[in-house]
């Protein structure tokens, strides 16, 4: 038996036709184009799902069902995407609009979920059943493994770690709360945080770096403290303070076998997760006398999303 996930990003749909071990067979995507009608996006989707099935050399008797990995709050039952921000989505009934061309059933998630679940099925986490995956990107975004299936709250809300506090008194998040996580922990975070230490610092190789690549990017301090300079390691070492201190809420409250850090800055890999670890030594509940939590690097990247998608329905 196979199965189908679609992940609905801004920019791409990407699908891919998935077997029983969580490998990818074959792969297609189309440009989302997120301002047309939505039916003309669910339609472009299904054509991708079609041609998957025709390119792995299967009939569609043999797929088991098809998931949609959605930036956004889905409601399952209804089959309706609750709300989306970066297309023309919400209170669209997806489910039924996809069958229009496929003769299967479709289920939707939370894509970050799908991500969570994908590097579960066969990915970082492979083996465990309890854990939480989070994406650094423009926000933080979350997804929660719990016994192996997604949890998502009541309403299928849950997970918007990016939106939890840390900072009660601080910088202003976009959502309108003070000091949210992703306000100090995402990338757009980090690259503040980079260039308010600059400011105060004219003499650090950062301002050199960013002259070469024309801007400030969530590189910059990372490869200038790889280098020795010492005003970007302050600038590290206060990121992963801020990371580790979201991290730490997470672990305090579900105490997960394991958290993936996914998205760009995962790519810093043990340079800025040992420093996160360190933070968790003492920032979390009963650290050393009960099992610890495991603190991982994502390992499938833009894959995660389909094989976690293609998962929903299993």
């Amino acid at each position: 038996m196979y199965y189908i996930g679609v992940d609905l990003g801004g920019t791409n749909i990407s699908t891919g036709l998935v077997n029983e071990k969580g490998e990818i067979i074959c792969k297609a995507s189309a440009k989302t184009l997120g301002s047309r009608e939505p039916s003309e996006i669910a339609k472009d989707m299904a054509q991708t799902v079609l041609e998957v099935i025709k390119n792995g050399g299967i009939s569609e008797d043999e797929v088991h069902s098809v998931g949609i990995g959605v930036p956004g709050c889905v409601d399952n039952k209804q089959g309706k995407v609750i709300y989306t921000s970066n297309m023309n989505f919400s209170g669209f009934n997806l489910v039924p609009e996809m069958q229009k061309y496929i003769n299967k059933p479709v289920f939707m998630a939370n894509d970050a979920n799908c991500a969570a679940l994908g590097e579960t099925v066969n990915g970082a986490a492979k083996g465990h059943s309890n854990v939480i995956l989070i994406t650094i990107g423009t926000g933080i975004g979350g997804g929660f493994v719990y016994d192996t299936k997604i949890y998502t709250g009541f309403n299928d809300a849950a997970m918007e770690v990016g939106h939890m506090t840390i900072n009660a008194e601080g910088k202003k998040c976009n959502c309108g709360r003070l000091g949210c996580w992703e306000r100090y922990a995402s990338a757009n975070g980090l690259i503040e945080l980079t260039e308010e230490f600059m400011k105060e610092n004219e003499n650090t190789l950062m301002h050199e770096l960013a002259e070469k690549t024309g801007h400030v990017s969530g590189r910059t301090s990372f490869d200038a403290a790889r280098a020795g300079d010492e005003v970007a390691i302050k600038v590290v070492d206060k990121y992963a303070f801020y990371l580790g201190a979201g991290l730490a809420n997470l672990i305090n409250i579900f105490q997960p076998e394991m958290i993936i850090v996914g998205g760009g800055i995962s790519h810093e890999g043990d340079f800025l997760l040992d420093r996160v670890r360190e933070y968790i030594k003492t920032n979390t509940y009963g650290y050393g006398m009960i099992p610890n939590t495991v603190i991982e690097k994502a390992v499938l990247e833009n894959d995660a999303g389909i094989i976690g998608a293609a998962f929903i329905g299993k």
